[in-house]
Protein backbone atom coordinates (compact mmCIF):
# COMPACT_ATOMS: atom_id res chain seq x y z
CA UNK A 1 0.00 0.00 0.00
CA UNK A 2 1.45 3.34 -1.03
CA UNK A 3 1.07 6.29 1.07
CA UNK A 4 -1.34 8.81 0.39
CA UNK A 5 -1.82 12.74 1.14
CA UNK A 6 -4.28 11.41 3.45
CA UNK A 7 -1.77 9.91 5.49
CA UNK A 8 0.01 12.85 6.38
CA UNK A 9 -2.32 15.82 6.14
CA UNK A 10 -2.90 18.17 8.60
CA UNK A 11 -6.79 17.63 9.00
CA UNK A 12 -7.28 20.75 11.95
CA UNK A 13 -7.53 23.31 9.44
CA UNK A 14 -7.92 27.30 9.80
CA UNK A 15 -9.96 29.31 7.97
CA UNK A 16 -10.55 32.59 7.42
CA UNK A 17 -13.34 34.88 5.49
CA UNK A 18 -12.68 36.76 2.22
CA UNK A 19 -13.42 40.05 4.34
CA UNK A 20 -10.92 39.46 7.35
CA UNK A 21 -8.81 42.18 7.68
CA UNK A 22 -4.76 41.17 8.05
CA UNK A 23 -5.15 42.39 12.23
CA UNK A 24 -6.58 39.05 12.06
CA UNK A 25 -4.49 37.40 10.44
CA UNK A 26 -1.79 38.46 12.50
CA UNK A 27 -3.26 37.38 15.40
CA UNK A 28 -3.51 33.94 14.14
CA UNK A 29 0.08 34.04 12.42
CA UNK A 30 1.98 35.51 15.80
CA UNK A 31 -0.18 32.61 18.21
CA UNK A 32 0.02 29.70 15.66
CA UNK A 33 2.81 27.29 14.55
CA UNK A 34 1.47 26.70 10.76
CA UNK A 35 2.38 29.48 7.88
CA UNK A 36 -0.90 28.79 6.02
CA UNK A 37 -4.32 30.07 5.85
CA UNK A 38 -7.49 28.87 3.79
CA UNK A 39 -9.70 31.33 2.76
CA UNK A 40 -13.25 31.11 2.40
CA UNK A 41 -16.73 32.36 1.26
CA UNK A 42 -19.90 30.28 2.30
CA UNK A 43 -17.41 27.50 3.46
CA UNK A 44 -16.00 27.43 0.10
CA UNK A 45 -11.87 27.74 -0.97
CA UNK A 46 -11.65 30.79 -2.89
CA UNK A 47 -7.62 31.45 -1.69
CA UNK A 48 -4.77 30.53 0.75
CA UNK A 49 -3.19 33.40 2.20
CA UNK A 50 0.58 32.78 3.27
CA UNK A 51 2.72 34.18 6.07
CA UNK A 52 4.64 35.36 3.21
CA UNK A 53 1.87 37.15 1.48
CA UNK A 54 0.83 38.57 4.99
CA UNK A 55 4.39 39.62 5.46
CA UNK A 56 5.00 40.36 1.91
CA UNK A 57 1.99 42.86 2.41
CA UNK A 58 2.67 45.00 5.35
CA UNK A 59 4.68 48.08 5.87
CA UNK A 60 8.34 47.03 7.77
CA UNK A 61 7.84 49.74 10.04
CA UNK A 62 5.01 48.18 11.69
CA UNK A 63 5.92 47.81 15.28
CA UNK A 64 9.11 50.19 15.05
CA UNK A 65 9.61 53.97 16.64
CA UNK A 66 9.49 55.40 13.29
CA UNK A 67 6.06 53.69 12.67
CA UNK A 68 3.10 56.01 10.79
CA UNK A 69 -0.53 55.80 10.83
CA UNK A 70 -0.12 54.89 7.03
CA UNK A 71 2.01 52.04 8.33
CA UNK A 72 -0.77 50.56 10.82
CA UNK A 73 -3.15 50.98 7.91
CA UNK A 74 -2.03 48.02 6.09
CA UNK A 75 -3.51 46.15 8.51
CA UNK A 76 -7.03 47.49 7.77
CA UNK A 77 -6.49 45.54 4.36
CA UNK A 78 -8.45 42.65 4.05
CA UNK A 79 -7.75 38.65 3.31
CA UNK A 80 -9.00 38.77 -0.34
CA UNK A 81 -6.73 41.41 -1.32
CA UNK A 82 -3.87 39.62 -0.17
CA UNK A 83 -4.56 35.72 -0.87
CA UNK A 84 -3.46 33.60 -3.72
CA UNK A 85 -6.84 33.22 -5.43
CA UNK A 86 -7.45 29.87 -7.62
CA UNK A 87 -5.84 27.65 -5.60
CA UNK A 88 -4.00 24.41 -6.98
CA UNK A 89 -5.43 21.97 -4.75
CA UNK A 90 -5.74 18.05 -4.05
CA UNK A 91 -7.31 15.08 -3.44
CA UNK A 92 -6.82 13.02 0.04
CA UNK A 93 -6.21 9.56 -2.78
CA UNK A 94 -3.04 11.73 -4.01
CA UNK A 95 0.47 10.21 -3.89
CA UNK A 96 2.89 11.91 -1.96
CA UNK A 97 4.76 12.14 -5.21
CA UNK A 98 2.70 13.77 -6.85
CA UNK A 99 1.41 16.38 -4.42
CA UNK A 100 5.30 16.93 -4.18
CA UNK A 101 5.72 17.75 -7.83
CA UNK A 102 2.81 20.02 -7.87
CA UNK A 103 4.23 22.05 -4.91
CA UNK A 104 7.72 22.09 -7.03
CA UNK A 105 6.24 22.89 -10.35
CA UNK A 106 3.63 25.55 -8.97
CA UNK A 107 6.32 26.93 -6.72
CA UNK A 108 3.94 27.15 -3.49
CA UNK A 109 4.33 25.46 0.19
CA UNK A 110 0.80 23.84 0.60
CA UNK A 111 -1.53 22.40 -1.20
CA UNK A 112 -5.93 22.38 0.36
CA UNK A 113 -7.15 19.01 0.65
CA UNK A 114 -10.45 18.58 -0.95
CA UNK A 115 -13.31 16.05 -1.17
CA UNK A 116 -15.99 16.83 -3.45
CA UNK A 117 -15.44 20.77 -3.13
CA UNK A 118 -14.99 20.68 0.69
CA UNK A 119 -12.49 21.52 2.76
CA UNK A 120 -10.86 17.85 4.25
CA UNK A 121 -7.12 19.19 5.57
CA UNK A 122 -3.96 20.68 3.85
CA UNK A 123 -0.34 19.28 3.34
CA UNK A 124 2.53 21.53 3.37
CA UNK A 125 5.90 20.97 2.33
CA UNK A 126 7.42 20.26 5.65
CA UNK A 127 4.42 17.65 5.78
CA UNK A 128 6.04 15.62 2.41
CA UNK A 129 9.38 16.21 3.68
CA UNK A 130 8.80 14.44 6.99
CA UNK A 131 6.96 11.80 5.36
CA UNK A 132 10.17 11.65 2.70
CA UNK A 133 12.58 11.19 5.56
CA UNK A 134 11.18 8.62 7.83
Amino acid sequence: MSVTVADIMSTRVVTIDMDDRLTIVKEIFDSAPFHHLLVVENDKLQGVLSERDYLRTLSPHIGAINETERDVETLQRRAHQVMTRNPITTSPECSLHAASRLLLLHNIGSLPVLTQGQIVGIVTWKDLLRAYSQ
